[in-house]
């Protein structure tokens, strides 16, 4: 079985950071990618980053290139998602997903198959 665990959501005014973290574990998990998405209420979930455990290749939305970073530690299966500059249009759920195999596009759903319980980041003005 594989878990994802995200953590370091919470309330922080405009132009602040946050980081994000997520733990993978499960002796099975073979994920060659992980992404970030997050879901503000009312609106479908949307791609934010994502990158490749091997190479470290990293790819983002447009409406956050410049802002978020995304990296990994590989010893630690751990993710991250450095947040700064925010916005009060950041404030969203944010998920952590590890892609299945002979996945797809990084910017996609559909491309992965284990999924964190979320974490709550809140933006204010």
């Amino acid at each position: 079985q594989v878990q994802l665990v995200e953590s370091g959501g919470g309330l922080v005014q405009a132009g602040g950071s946050l980081r994000l973290s997520c733990a993978t574990s499960g002796r099975t998990f073979s994920a060659q990618a992980m992404g970030w998405f997050r879901q503000a209420p009312g609106k479908e979930r949307e791609f934010v980053a994502a990158i490749r455990w091997s190479s470290g290749s990293t790819y983002y939305a447009d409406s956050v290139k410049g802002r978020f970073t995304i990296s990994r530690d590989n010893a630690k299966n751990t993710v991250y998602l450095q947040m700064n500059s925010l916005k009060p249009e950041d404030t969203a759920v944010y998920y952590c997903a590890a892609d299945r195999p002979g996945g797809g596009s990084y910017y996609r759903e559909t491309t992965y198959e284990y999924w964190g319980q979320g974490t709550q980041v809140t933006v204010s003005s």
